[in-house]
């Protein structure tokens, strides 16, 4: 547009737009192809490598658990007062806790339940509570402390529980279960003989075997318990070798005048002077000390 009279004056017209241009295309983010060597498809590349190093992890545990066997001990016996319990290494931090008085004794909820609970439940709400974007450990004081701490804590636990462990092996001269079980089997495979863990039992001798009881027992008792006394597995027939580390006088007495189970009762068949003089030699068969 002019101003004044002058009619050759020159006129610009200026425009703007701030709108943007209205298109058809759908807007589409960038997939793993906009970044050339930085991204990949999810599937099935990437899932395909994790399950490959999955498959290898697995693998070397495997051949781990084959190359080196576990240490087995003798199977449970709770008349060896010898025997220092112990757990596996990933309890022994847990189980030093626990010899504190703070932890044991009145305490004992506290060192079991809460402190634990308190820990594990930490771990478990720490991506949670922890919402910075700083990965580097060094700009997280307080995590990184608190970690390394933690840390610090379960080596010196599970260090100051095996250490204990060996100090009772050593004053009380035991060798462990597995440690002796090896040996054992190393002589005998030495010798060429084969080894159990698991200790038969020895076979109990008949207690006064010429006693007149025992005409009365043959007379009586052996179509149950076989011709030697020593019962019936198969017939859940017990055995009379031992029988009285099992039964008393008295229990024996009223089992064979009224009988127990699939025991027949014998108060018609023998007399009481019988009974008697049968459970009294019943009751002399026990085990030798």
């Amino acid at each position: 547009m002019a101003h004044g009279h002058k009619s050759d004056e020159k006129i610009v017209y200026v425009g703007d737009s701030r709108i943007r241009k209205r298109t058809n295309k759908n807007s589409v983010p960038p997939d793993y192809t906009a970044f050339p060597g930085k991204s990949e498809v999810f599937i099935p590349n990437f899932l395909l490598k994790e399950w490959l190093v999955g498959c290898v992890v697995l693998v070397g545990f495997l051949v781990l658990t084959i190359a080196e066997a576990p240490p087995l001990g003798y199977p449970a016996d709770p008349t060896n007062t010898a025997f220092i319990p112990m757990p596996d290494w990933y309890f022994l931090f847990l189980y030093q806790f626990l010899k504190y008085p703070y932890a044991s004794g009145d305490y004992v909820v506290l060192g079991a339940v809460l402190v634990p609970g308190v820990a594990f439940g930490a771990l478990l709400l720490a991506p949670f509570l922890d919402t910075g974007k700083e990965r580097r450990f060094y700009r997280r004081p307080v995590a990184s402390a608190l970690m390394i701490v933690s840390l610090i804590s379960l080596v010196y636990l599970t260090k100051v529980s095996w250490d204990h462990y060996q100090h009772e092996l050593t004053i009380t001269g035991t060798v462990p279960e597995h440690i002796e079980r090896e040996e054992k089997a190393r002589e005998a495979a030495e010798k060429g003989e084969s080894f159990s863990a698991v200790k038969k039992e020895e076979p109990v001798a008949l207690v006064d075997a010429d006693d007149p009881a025992m005409e009365i027992a043959k007379a009586n008792c052996i179509a149950c318990h076989a011709a030697d006394l020593n019962g019936n597995s198969k017939m859940k027939v017990p055995s009379l070798h031992g029988i009285g580390d099992v039964l008393s006088k008295e229990e024996l007495v009223n089992t064979v005048t009224n009988g127990n189970g699939n025991m027949p009762a014998f108060k018609d068949k023998l007399t009481a002077e019988e009974i008697d003089q049968i459970t009294t030699w019943l009751a002399k068969q026990k085990k030798a000390q």
